[in-house]
Formats: C-alpha cells, sequence, structure tokens
C-alpha cells in the first residue's frame, strides 16, 4: 500500500490538487503520536472487532498488528514520496522522448534510481512498528501467554516492559532490563541487515 500510495501521489498525479491533498494527509498521518493511534484503536476499532464477532473484548493480537499496519504505512509512503521525488526529471523525460510509456519509466528509470531509498523507508518503518509500545500495550490485551490465534490476547517485549517495569525490583527488574538488551540486539539485527541491503540494491 505504501509502494503503491508514493507512486500515484509522487509520480502519476504529482503536481495535481488530488497528489497535493493525498500527499498532506499522508504526511499529517505520518506525524500523528502513536498514543493517538493507541486511543483510536481503543475506543473505535476495538468495537468494531467485537461487532464483526472477531473477538469477545476486541483486544488481541490482531487489532495491535491492524494498528501498527495502519500507522507504518504512512510512515513508508512519506519516506517514500521524498525518494521517489528526488529522481531526476531529466531522466524521466529522456525516457518519455524515446517512446516510452508511465509503466516503462516506473520500472526502467524511477525504481532503479530510487529502490534504496525505498527499501531503507520500510525498513525504517518496520524498526518503528517493531519497537512501538503504546498503541501495543492498549490493545493487545497484555496477558503473559503466548497467542493460540491471531485474534488471541498476548503481549511484545515492548508491553511486557511499559506495563511492568514501574514496579519492578529484584530479578524481575534484571529480567526487565534483558528483555529491553534482546529487543535493542533484535533492532540492532534488523538495521544491520537493512543497511546490507539497501548497499546490495544500492
Amino acid at each position: 500500500m505504501a509502494f503503491c500510495t508514493s507512486l500515484f501521489v509522487a509520480e502519476y498525479f504529482r503536481g495535481t490538487k488530488l497528489a497535493s491533498i493525498v500527499g498532506t494527509l499522508v504526511d499529517l498521518l505520518a506525524g500523528i503520536p502513536s498514543i493517538i493511534y493507541g486511543l483510536w484503536g481503543f475506543y473505535i476499532l476495538c468495537p468494531l472487532v467485537v461487532e464483526a464477532g472477531l473477538s469477545p473484548q476486541g483486544f488481541g493480537v490482531f487489532t495491535s498488528a491492524l494498528i501498527l499496519a495502519i500507522m507504518i504505512v504512512p510512515y513508508a509512503t512519506s519516506l517514500s514520496n521524498t525518494t521517489i521525488a528526488m529522481v531526476p526529471n531529466d531522466l524521466k523525460e529522456a525516457a518519455y522522448a524515446l517512446g516510452a510509456t508511465r509503466l516503462e519509466v516506473i520500472r526502467t528509470v524511477i525504481l532503479p534510481n530510487a529502490r534504496s531509498g525505498m527499501t531503507a523507508s520500510y525498513i525504517l518503518a518496520f524498526g518503528r512498528a517493531i519497537g512501538e509500545t503504546l498503541a501495543v500495550t492498549m490493545l493487545i490485551g497484555n496477558e503473559n501467554a503466548i497467542p493460540h490465534g491471531l485474534f488471541s490476547t498476548g503481549n511484545t517485549m515492548a508491553s511486557v516492559i511499559a506495563n511492568q517495569f514501574g514496579e519492578a525490583s529484584g530479578l524481575q527488574l534484571s529480567a526487565l532490563i534483558e528483555l529491553a538488551l534482546l529487543l535493542f540486539v533484535i533492532t540492532t539485527i534488523i538495521n544491520a541487515i537493512g543497511k546490507y541491503i539497501i548497499k546490495k540494491i544500492g
């Protein structure tokens, strides 16, 4: 969705009023704090999940994953828009002058020049989703158990730390610090993999 939206805004309808409106909305959504998304999910999304009969209380892995997707798509789209807009117009105009179609220009000019930046935007969005705390804590159910399905409640490393750190002491505090260290290591590995991929395709 982020890929298609960025092509829509930055290439297909670039310079039009529609693209300006969509781009402004995307940037606005990308800048909204996560607590706002969490509150929206709590009061709007959870009742919808209950009404659909997917979960008795509306909380769970599905609800938190859905709110994360809604959060990171505008973020990735906004960064991708900037990357696509940085592709030199001379290259695109030269391709059009040779008779290339819009699809051919996207495939042979825009994507080869913008893929490194677009890949970086998706990796950054993925890293934001992994470390997200407030929205997930409000919607995942906070049950210390392995989820048995998509609509079961559970916990993430970030939500466990957020819920228990204030009252932790002794061995529990040490375990939470170790959990934070593990989350840091996972994030570092993802960033390293992202840099490797960007270097390979850049």
